[in-house]
């Protein structure tokens, strides 16, 4: 006997709600100008760097930014190795720490203005609304039937819209690679395989982040909206709605009074100019992004209806609460425990990594011992360890190096391949060089327990740097 589906009731509920899409309108004021000039900085920025050139000398790239350069990083002057990983750690964590200051003071402001995805969404409505127009235009012609003028608007726009893509991913490409060769290898069809993948990847993701999705990457797939809650407090300035003094609200006419109301006036201008959507008399929303368009909306209500300006604007929420309970309004507080807290690390660990930055080591030694055989004992009696030296130059100038050994009278230290016994080594401009050490010491002179520091000196500087290692004998193993 076949089993029958159940049919739903005719008034059963999808469970999710089909995408609205958001259609913000353009306004006018201060933010509006202020994420303009941002968007126009930051691009500038990201498709600009890689294109700056910085001398560092024959033979080393000429990049001013440039990663994973023969797994190298290069910071302007500054350049690390792949042993010094850790200095890549600590930019991360100060990031980290200074967008936790900055969230503590004054909110999402992160996100309003200077996240990616904020930037190039930005730049994408812009696109859109030179092509299909402001809101009410594009409300309209996602409406009507697609005819010629539909078509090409569309096409234009996403024509647009995949170039500034395909733009941004071959952009970051080029902090990996010389800008200048990569762009020519790259049209001419001889770039790496792998340049051509990330391109294509970041074109693909740049599209549909910006360009589809837009606010639902916002909502639920950056975890930085539930994080931040845990980062404000009451004291920190956030976008807000000061609904002290706009409730109650309702619509108004020049005849009428404003005593026994609020100032709003139910325009929904800030709604319309949201990229987000949402309402920003709601209270705080996960949604949120603390871009400000809707302080420019209404305020230009405000001035059309004879009312101050500010009814949303940046503020604490303790002073919402203060002025609705008809005291005064507090100084907005700088310094509290959470900010003193981040600046204090941000300072630390700012001051710890230029420390070993300015300190840090022109050149490194490794010493790997021999395993197998740990030891040998030779026919004169003499017991004879062997040693694999691993040198290593920081800089651009060839090095000149003086080896070492102490710890044990006696010791009859020879590199193989060097003859009479010498213990001077070159290592080349960024460079690495690789030897055997032989470390000879008559068999009355160990005791067990023997440690040897092989120390490497720059002869020009004296600068050193020294390893401790054991040496093995029959009484140790």
């Amino acid at each position: 006997m076949t089993a029958l589906k159940p049919t739903p009731p005719s008034d059963a509920q999808p469970m999710y709600k089909k995408r609205e899409p958001v259609h913000p309108k353009l306004v006018s004021g201060k933010f509006r100008s202020f994420k303009f000039a941002f968007m126009a900085l930051a691009l500038a920025v990201y498709y600009g760097l890689p294109w700056i050139r910085w001398d560092r000398g024959p033979d080393a790239p000429d990049q001013a930014i440039l990663f994973f350069a023969d797994g190298k990083f290069y910071f302007g002057p500054i350049e690390i190795w792949p042993q010094e990983v850790y200095y890549i750690t600590g930019i991360l964590i100060l990031s980290s720490l200074g967008l936790f200051l900055v969230t503590s003071l004054f909110g999402r402001v992160w996100c309003g203005y200077a996240c990616p995805q904020t930037v190039w969404t930005d730049l994408y409505i812009a696109v859109e609304r030179f092509f299909e127009g402001d809101r009410n235009k594009r409300i309209k012609l996602d409406r009507a039937p697609w005819t010629f003028n539909k078509i090409w608007r569309k096409v234009a726009k996403h024509a647009v819209w995949l170039l500034i893509a395909a733009a941004t991913g071959g952009a970051l490409v080029f902090y990996f690679h010389d800008a200048p060769s990569l762009a020519y290898n790259f049209f001419t069809g001889h770039a790496p395989t792998t340049a051509y993948v990330f391109v294509g990847i970041l074109t693909f993701t740049t599209y549909s982040l910006a360009g589809t999705m837009r606010e639902q990457v916002c909502t639920y797939l950056c975890p930085w909206p539930r994080i931040q809650a845990a980062l404000t407090d009451e004291d920190a300035l956030n976008v807000t709605y000061r609904w002290d003094r706009g409730e109650p609200r309702g619509p108004h006419k020049k005849s009428e009074t404003w005593e026994g109301r609020g100032d709003c006036v139910d325009c929904n201008a800030c709604v319309t100019a949201c990229p987000m959507g949402i309402d920003i008399r709601n209270g705080a929303q996960l949604e949120c992004i603390h871009c400000a368009l809707c302080i420019d909306a209404c305020d230009d209500i405000m001035k059309k209806v004879g009312r101050p300006t500010g009814l949303i604007a940046y503020d604490t929420d303790k002073n919402v609460e203060l002025r609705a309970a008809g005291k005064p309004a507090q100084k907005f507080r700088l310094f509290r425990p959470r900010v003193i807290i981040y600046a204090v690390l941000i300072s630390a660990i700012t001051a710890l990594m230029a420390y070993g930055l300015f300190t840090r080591s022109t050149f490194e030694l490794n010493v790997l011992k021999d395993r197998s055989p740990s030891f040998v004992q030779l026919s004169d009696g003499r017991i004879q360890n062997g040693y694999a030296i691993k040198l290593v130059n920081k800089r651009i100038d060839p090095k000149n190096i003086r080896l070492e050994v102490t710890g044990i009278e006696g010791a009859d230290v020879s590199l193989v391949g060097e003859e009479h016994g010498d213990l001077d080594v070159e290592i080349p401009g960024e460079g690495v060089t690789r030897f055997r050490m032989i470390i000879k010491i008559p068999e009355n002179a160990v005791d067990g327990n023997d440690r040897l520091r092989i120390v490497a000196i720059d002869t020009e500087t004296g600068e050193q740097d020294a390893n401790f290692i054991p040496f093995s004998s029959p009484r140790r193993n």
